[in-house]
């Protein structure tokens, strides 16, 4: 059985994957192995998942861009994201955290504003084009009338190691790629993008709190397979996440990284997905954002 994750290795997705695949490996009595397909967004590991044999054993850990972005970003899709796949379960809901270099003498979302609208120009990073950190850029571009330009990574792990190195000026990362070198202090956190604090970073403000209540963004991540799938092998599936869900080793790792086990029914999971797209695909129009 694999999990095909389409991002790079280190980001949010793949942390969240291993994190389930091991918990999975263990019911199942067999290896649940994470395989890395990055590439587009995450369109060509998701495109893959839906060309594969719908016998249960290939799965995919989509997210919002997946989903809910790319439907809108791309003109053209090398799968449809209805159509081509059955939803499982969402895993998690995770807030995008606003960061800057350790470095940088910017301490607050307003002083950033500020910086970014005095005429000079910045840089920001993103998971990808049409990634929800992406999006987040765009509408903190639009709120504070920014002179900024986006840098494409494949996945929060690079853009979060380029950060580091003070080759962007911000990034809204994923938190499980994020928290840990904010904790550590190789970044310096301004705000997270849910409405309430993180747990994990308790000091850190909502970007409600720092006055910027529009960029407001929930991301989420969960397993889909392919469209052929039988109700049956899919109602399994989403049983024994569900469960893994409630697995305490597995609550721990996932509170830790600032993501909230959620668990749902497929036919939740599939609500969700719909109520996002329509979410992002004004958020799509208002930034332009494109990728073709």
């Amino acid at each position: 059985m694999k999990i095909v994750v389409p991002y790079a290795p280190g980001g949010s997705t793949d942390i969240l994957a291993r994190t389930i695949a091991e918990n999975l490996s263990k019911r199942f009595g067999q290896p649940v192995v994470v395989v890395n397909q990055p590439g587009a967004g995450g369109s060509v590991g998701t495109a893959a998942v839906a060309r594969s044999p719908a016998d249960g054993y290939t799965m995919v850990m989509a997210t919002n861009g997946t989903h809910a972005i790319n439907p809108t970003l791309y003109t053209k899709l090398p799968y449809d994201a209805v159509k081509d796949f059955k939803p499982v379960s969402l895993i998690a809901s995770v807030p995008l955290l606003l960061v800057v270099p350790a470095k940088s003498e910017v301490k607050t979302v307003k002083a950033l504003m500020e910086r970014g609208a005095g005429g000079k120009p910045l840089n920001f990073g993103s998971a990808g084009v049409g990634s929800s950190g992406h999006l987040a850029g765009e509408m903190l571009k639009i709120e504070g009338k920014l002179d900024a330009q986006h840098i494409a990574y494949k996945g929060d792990g690079p853009a979060v190691v380029d950060l580091i190195g003070g080759n962007v000026d911000y990034l809204f990362a994923n938190m499980p790629a994020a928290v840990n070198q904010a904790k550590a202090g190789t970044v310096r956190p301004l705000a997270v993008t849910s409405a309430q604090r993180s747990q994990e970073l308790p000091d850190v403000p909502t970007v409600a709190e720092a006055g910027y209540p529009r960029l407001q963004v929930d991301p989420w991540y969960g397993v889909l397979v392919p469209s052929g799938t039988s109700t049956e092998v899919v109602n399994t599936l989403s049983e024994a996440i569900n469960a893994a869900l409630k697995d305490p080793a597995v609550r721990k790792r996932f509170e830790g990284l600032g993501a909230t086990p959620q668990g749902t029914t497929p036919e939740k999971f599939a609500q969700v997905i719909a109520a996002d797209t329509a979410k992002f695909a004004t958020a799509i129009k208002i930034s332009g954002a494109k990728a073709d």
